[in-house]
């Protein structure tokens, strides 16, 4: 796998410090940029001229049953398999203790014959509760928006386009609420699909499989209405098409994931950092001050009309929309020179609001593709934490004093340090958050708050040190050997360019969602509006090319790069085509 790592060239490149970049809230405002794995899906199956197609489409006048899609690719052949059931409302919820959905998928590898699909069609609606197949690359569910959903429907069956506006408060018809992959309920291992030249990043299967659901989304509806009124209805417009993504509902479970994959993490903060330090070094043209301004615009725009139910992020969308009309003003006064880059980042550190510092980051780094675009290609790790047991005890301190200072100068001895603790839910076996002192499962508590162990470890190095000078790990680890597993991550992490997220996951002012934004903002996704501390609901591929624009010669290659900030499509444009 191509892993980057720092090399002398960075030394002539500004990047910014851990201490900096590994905050949590920074961390929890992070924009996708273009090398997000969305965004690197569209431009691959471009540039590679993957051929994709509708092979089968079995549905009810209902739109229940199932649909099956041929990805070919310059390698592989794939096969995404949908099945639609119909689902009483009372029982669609987002949360993952469902046990069924509007709709199950799955993505997986080869050809799809009698056998497999009678096998699919019995398992795959069961999700976690079948047995998949070792074929299937991914499995996924998602259940309607059902207000856009119907009038979306209702629309297109009397021969109009949906109003622009509803189309606006959500941005989908449907919305995954879990989407498996990596050797999950017996699905093919990741270790197996990174020889694929395809999916070898992770979640790039995943995306793959997202993606064709969205594809299906529209599919399905134009159907339902065709069967509805066969004599007036009419296809969704190609501009409102683009314009519909697919929505996600996403919980705790994927907080550890950041914790239990440090060195991923690190690397791909790393990736963005470069590629943004790349970006603020080039000399900027005209050309290129008028394309940021274009950019700007396009996101305020994007921020004006994004509907969030979240009273928070409403204020913070609000706040980022304002403050993007004075970076407007800023880059149409300020003369052109070699480091403008460099002066509108100082400028927005010490005036505008982290998100929309990291906003800003976003559209720098969306600005030279060329650049860029080949660190895609290191968003992988080899991930391995290795202890060193003949490591000196000294230089062990020294690491900690160096690289986890933030941890063992911290307190957490106070109510508020320890306020939260981290278990696993019995029934789905799902990360959940307790109070401790208050909450059972605190006896079950998952190792995931790296900050106090790292503390307590250098407390006992110190003290080993006090009493043997030239002591070495293992002589500790003798003497403590329930420090294994965090000295093998200290040491390990020493070597990286960015190393822990610096929080104390215990901590009463901790945001999981910030943990959740990171990680998806690294996936791909828009519109983020948090459900309470814990959940959050986002859109992905939202204004991403559609398998018809791939099929169109004609079509510019900006169709399948150039789609972040989707603005709503004009009304009076779709309006008129009809």
């Amino acid at each position: 796998m191509t892993q980057l790592t720092p090399t002398v060239e960075d030394a002539t490149l500004s990047l910014r410090s851990p201490a900096t970049v590994m905050e949590l809230e920074r961390l929890g405002s992070f924009s996708p940029t273009r090398l997000s794995f969305a965004r690197r899906l569209t431009r691959l199956m471009f540039e590679q001229q993957w051929q994709v197609s509708r092979t089968q489409f079995e549905l009810d006048e209902n739109g229940h049953g199932f649909a099956i899609y041929c990805l070919q690719t310059s390698a592989y052949r794939y096969h995404v398999v949908v099945f639609s059931r119909h689902l009483e409302d009372a029982q669609r919820t987002d949360r993952v203790i469902a046990e069924a959905w509007d709709l199950t998928f799955c993505l997986l590898e080869g050809e799809v014959d009698a056998e497999l699909m009678s096998a699919l069609s019995a398992n795959v609606p069961l999700q976690e509760a079948g047995r998949q197949h070792p074929r299937l690359l991914v499995i996924s569910r998602a259940n309607k928006s059902v207000r856009a959903f119907a009038t979306v429907s209702a629309a297109l069956a009397s021969g109009q386009q949906p109003d622009i506006d509803h189309l606006k408060e959500a941005g989908y018809l449907y919305r995954t609420t879990a989407v498996y992959g990596n050797g999950k309920f017996g699905i093919a291992d990741f270790d197996r699909i990174k020889g694929y030249q395809d999916f070898w990043q992770p979640f790039s299967a995943q995306m793959a499989a997202v993606y064709m659901l969205r594809e299906f989304s529209v599919d399905q509806v134009e159907h339902i209405a065709r069967q509805a009124d066969p004599g007036h209805a009419v296809a969704l417009h190609l501009d409102a098409r683009r314009y519909l993504g697919i929505g996600n509902s996403t919980g705790l479970g994927m907080a550890p994931f950041l914790i239990n994959h440090p060195q991923l993490i690190s690397q791909w903060v790393w990736v963005r950092e470069r590629a943004l330090a790349v970006a603020v070094a080039q000399p900027p043209s005209e050309h290129d001050r008028d394309r940021m301004l274009a950019l700007c615009r396009r996101a305020a725009a994007y921020l004006a009309e994004t509907h969030v139910e979240d009273a928070p992020q409403r204020l913070r969308n609000s706040e980022a929309h304002e403050e993007l009309t004075q970076v407007i003003a800023w880059l149409e006064q300020v003369p052109l020179d070699e480091a403008l880059w460099q002066q509108l980042l100082d400028w927005a550190q010490t005036q505008l609001a982290l998100e929309t510092q990291e906003l800003l980051n976003t559209l720098l780094i969306e600005l030279y593709p060329q650049q860029v675009d080949g660190l895609n290609d290191a968003m992988g790790a080899d991930e391995n934490l290795d202890l060193t047991p003949d490591m000196p005890l000294v230089q062990l301190k020294q690491i900690l004093e160096t690289h986890f200072d933030w941890a063992i100068d911290a307190d957490y001895e106070c109510e508020d340090a320890r306020y939260w603790f981290w278990y696993q839910s019995a029934d789905k076996e799902e990360p959940r958050l307790g109070v401790r002192g208050e909450e059972l499962g605190e006896e079950k508590e998952l190792a995931l708050a790296i900050a106090p162990t790292a503390q307590r470890v250098y407390r006992d190095l110190v003290d080993l040190l006090d009493a043997q000078p030239r002591a070495l790990t293992i002589d500790l680890l003798m003497a403590f050997p329930e420090h294994m597993r965090v000295i093998r991550r200290i040491q390990t992490m020493a070597a990286t360019f960015y190393g822990e997220i610096r929080a104390n996951l215990w901590h009463r002012e901790m945001k999981p969602m910030h943990l959740l934004r990171a990680k998806l903002s690294f996936l791909g996704a828009h519109r983020f509006d948090p459900k309470g501390d814990r959940w959050v609901r986002v859109t992905f591929f939202q204004g991403a090319p559609l398998l018809s624009d791939y099929e169109d010669s004609a079509a510019s290659p900006q169709v399948f790069d150039d789609w972040s900030f989707p603005v709503a499509p004009v009304a009076e444009r779709i309006s008129a085509s009809q």
